[in-house]
């Protein structure tokens, strides 16, 4: 099955796709596609063959990953012109591990594993939901909000996690499920960042 067309970012889940897309030079098509070409623009563009381009064109396309959006006559042949059926791609993480365990222990919540488990799921969930409305022409409405934070000790951070719990549980037992509503789910973690990124400015 193709993967949605036009989408900023599509969600990888079929093995075939996957290992369709996973090979470096496939990765440099993919990105160099983004906008339409063909083999022969691609070969000018990585100064690498036409014919070892367009076997691995012709391999993506076969995938799912980039559609035909055109065809030109070209010196006697068919130039056909493809495009990325999206501008970036996610892998799902169910195809690289096991989902996460149906009861989790009150300590993992502070434990890095458990943190990279639900993120996934978070991007498995969210990727499939906005497949299925941009299907049906409409829009997935999400929230995000990031902030940068500083702890000089492991005491500074139990405080903010202390304050964090209090504050979400007194908003979520505002906002609780009810009849007829739609269900949401709320994801609040911290993380270490990463050395010499730039800051980001609290939303």
């Amino acid at each position: 099955m193709p993967i949605v067309s036009d989408a900023a970012i599509a969600l990888v889940s079929d093995s075939r796709q996957a290992r369709a897309a996973l090979t470096p030079i496939r990765r440099r098509l993919l990105e160099a596609l983004r906008t339409p070409g063909s083999a022969a623009s691609l070969a000018a563009t990585l100064d690498m063959p036409r014919q070892k381009l367009a076997y691995h064109v012709r391999a993506l396309e076969a995938a799912g990953l980039v559609r035909l959006v055109e065809e030109r006559q070209r010196r006697g042949c068919v130039e056909r012109i493809v495009v990325a059926c999206a501008d970036a791609f996610v892998l799902d993480p169910s195809l690289v591990g096991a989902p996460r365990p149906a009861e989790v222990d009150a300590q993992d919540r502070f434990a890095s594993d458990h943190l990279v488990r639900t993120a996934a799921e978070v991007v498995r969930e969210v990727a499939r939901m906005r497949k299925a409305a941009d299907d049906e022409g409409k829009r997935l409405l999400t929230l995000t909000l990031e902030a940068d934070l500083g702890f000089s000790s492991p005491a500074d951070f139990d405080r903010f996690t202390a304050a964090l719990t209090e504050a979400v549980a007194e908003i979520a037992r505002s906002f609780a499920p009810r009849r007829g509503a739609r269900r949401y789910r709320l994801l609040a973690a911290a993380h270490p960042a990463v050395a010499n990124k730039p800051t980001t400015p609290t939303q």
